[in-house]
């Protein structure tokens, strides 16, 4: 586990590669020169760690690229104190940076292998979301809603109406939608039954998996 100088300076240089492209929220530029990503993914690709691409992690699944992390982050447009619910915890990469970015985070991973390794790892790494959730994302987490955001990070076929209906009035779901490419779609609850919706550009994901129980 350990943290170097050198990672600290691979950070501030992943930092201004994303400033470069576009990025620009400071809050979300200092939370990736801050969180060891190298920690992340396996220790004998730790040279990938901070390049600007996705990469394998366990159960099929990837480390999102950092371009992508950020950018949702920016989106977001987090002040602090937000109720933001994560579908697809993954690595937990992305639940660290809206930590940093000071939300009270729920996290649902649907895969066991990742949810038991995650829930472990970040408390470790000084990362306490509010709830590690091991379930089905498509269903969201109707016991602790409204969410100010919901954030997908796997690419869905298709909106999920649970998700719609768990955001307060005012907030936001961010959500990747489509099948081998996605749009980024963002959707803005302007009232009980009125959506603003807004498309982002072109990702790709990995899927967003049903429970199989």
């Amino acid at each position: 586990m350990r943290d170097t100088t050198k990672h600290q300076g691979l950070r501030n240089q992943l930092a201004n590669l994303l400033q470069a492209k576009g990025i620009t929220n400071e809050n979300v530029l200092q939370a990736i020169r801050k969180i060891p990503r190298h920690l992340f993914i396996d220790s004998s690709f730790e040279e990938h760690a901070y390049k600007d691409k996705a990469f394998p992690i366990a159960a099929e699944q990837t480390i999102s690229q950092p371009y992508t992390v950020a950018f949702q982050s920016e989106v977001l447009d987090l002040k602090g104190g937000e109720k933001v619910l994560e579908i697809g915890t993954g690595s937990g990469y992305q639940t660290a940076v809206l930590l940093e970015l000071k939300a009270e985070v729920y996290t649902i991973e649907r895969q066991h292998e990742l949810f038991k390794r995650t829930s472990m790892f970040l408390p470790k790494i000084g990362y306490k979301p509010k709830r590690f959730i091991f379930g089905d994302g498509y269903k969201g987490l109707p016991e602790q809603a409204p969410f100010d955001r919901i954030i997908v990070t796997a690419g869905a076929p298709y909106v999920p109406n649970p998700l719609l209906a768990q955001i307060k009035i005012g907030g936001m779901l961010l959500i990747p939608v489509g099948d081998k490419e996605q749009v980024m779609t963002l959707f803005i609850r302007k009232s009980p039954k009125e959506f603003e919706k807004h498309e982002l550009g072109d990702f790709r994901f990995v899927p967003m998996l049903k429970k199989k129980n």
